[in-house]
């Protein structure tokens, strides 16, 4: 499935570097492709979709980290089967500045237990999936997990 076919657009994150309320931050992703091909990733051999707890999200970095303009790939997987939902080319900066405010939002949230972030994922301007999220992974260009960027909460190992 093509890169270009999903739009991303954050809110809720603005706060973190000003001294605005916390807010739990969102991913929107606006799918504009074969509406088929998208619903059959985003479901089950029995044509249930996926829920939160049986997909992960993450960023692979093409560039350094530290390198100004740094880009990479969101991509949120089955975790069943290991493949991809969909994939989308994004700035290293905005998915950083992302995965702080959810950070700080986990801190400093009476609801955090209901996830960090929250991921809508639309077709068409409909919501198809809703997912609450807790972690979210960052790798460099060779695939090692980077940490300190990325969201994992306390007692999760990997």
């Amino acid at each position: 499935m093509r890169r270009d076919y999903f739009e991303l657009d954050v809110e809720n994150v603005a706060w973190v570097d000003g001294d605005g309320d916390p807010r739990k931050p969102l991913v929107r992703i606006e799918f504009h492709g074969p509406t088929e091909v998208l619903e059959r990733r985003f479901t089950d051999q029995n044509g249930t979709y996926l829920d939160a707890s049986e997909t992960d999200v993450a960023f692979r970095l093409q560039d350094p980290v530290d390198e100004p303009g740094a880009a990479g790939v969101v991509s949120v997987t089955n975790r069943i089967t290991g493949d991809f939902v969909l994939e989308l080319n994004e700035t290293a900066d905005d998915v950083l500045t992302f995965i702080r405010a959810a950070r700080e939002y986990g801190r400093d949230a009476t609801d955090s237990e209901n996830g960090r972030y929250r991921v809508e994922v639309r077709i068409e301007g409909e919501n198809v999936v809703v997912y609450e999220k807790e972690t979210f992974l960052v790798y460099d260009a060779d695939g090692n997990l980077l940490r300190s960027h990325s969201l994992i909460p306390s007692g999760v190992e990997l």
